[in-house]
């Protein structure tokens, strides 16, 4: 067997496996499986294997957590075309990077970057979706807004025009306590539940981006509608997922 086809099998299986345990959840959670979206998370794999992976999906979505990374492959990933999420730290001065080939933003989490984005949006004529990142694990090394300031925050960031809130981010606890995991699950829907409540103008709670390879379906069980998944299809990296999630805050 040749590389090429060693890595195309590969992909193939880790894909049916990661498609099975979500199948499974949904059934034990009585959902229905097209509510729950399967994001790539790509960062550090190349393109070649990146499409190979996209084009087993049928609604081919991905997700960069730094922005060289999506500036170096957002012009070489053309057949399939996917659906490009920015989900890692934004820094404000590589916003207009990021525009170039992101249909949604997921980790906008603070006044100042949303007050930027919306400028940089009026000066290029666009718009764009986001989700709110919520630090529902309250841990210094994660990014995100604290729970008890993410409704004001989604109320501040309504006043924008050009930018559309479609739900809520977060990271979940990097822990086997799967009781603390669905904790933070837990919390990010009752935030959610929060700002439905309050009915504010031109703010969808659709989306719950919530949930990785190791605890897909915890957040899946907690209402998940995006599933970030990286190392169950593309294998490990050579660091753990913490690593890439803390950024700069390491």
């Amino acid at each position: 067997m040749t590389e090429d086809s060693r890595v195309n099998n590969d992909l193939a299986q880790n894909m049916r496996v990661i498609n099975q345990r979500i199948e499974q959840a949904c059934v034990k959670a009585k959902r229905n499986r097209d509510e729950v979206r399967l994001l790539l998370a790509t960062k550090t794999v190349d393109v070649t294997r990146i499409e190979k992976a996209l084009a087993l999906m049928e609604k081919p979505l991905m997700g960069e957590n730094k922005v060289q990374e999506l500036e170096e492959k957002g012009p070489q990933l053309v057949e399939p075309r996917p659906d490009i999420h920015f989900i890692g730290h934004l820094q404000s001065n590589k916003i207009k990077h990021v525009l170039r080939w992101a249909e949604c933003i997921q980790s906008v989490d603070r006044l100042s970057l949303a007050k930027k984005l919306q400028n940089r949006l009026e000066f290029e004529h666009k718009h764009i979706d986001i989700l709110v990142q919520v630090n529902t694990s309250y841990e210094d090394s994660k990014f995100g807004i604290q729970p008890e300031q993410a409704v004001e925050l989604v109320k501040k960031i309504s006043q924008f025009d050009r930018i559309h809130i479609k739900g809520l981010m977060t990271i979940g606890l990097f822990s086997d306590d799967k009781d603390k995991v669905r904790a933070c699950f837990q919390r990010l829907v009752a935030i959610q539940q929060q700002v439905i409540a309050q009915k504010i103008p031109g703010v969808a709670m659709d989306e719950l981006s919530m949930g990785m390879s190791g605890d897909l379906e915890i957040a899946i069980e907690e209402g998940a509608t995006i599933i970030r998944v990286g190392t169950a299809i593309f294998g490990k990296r050579q660091y753990p997922d913490s690593y890439y999630w803390n950024e700069s805050k390491r």
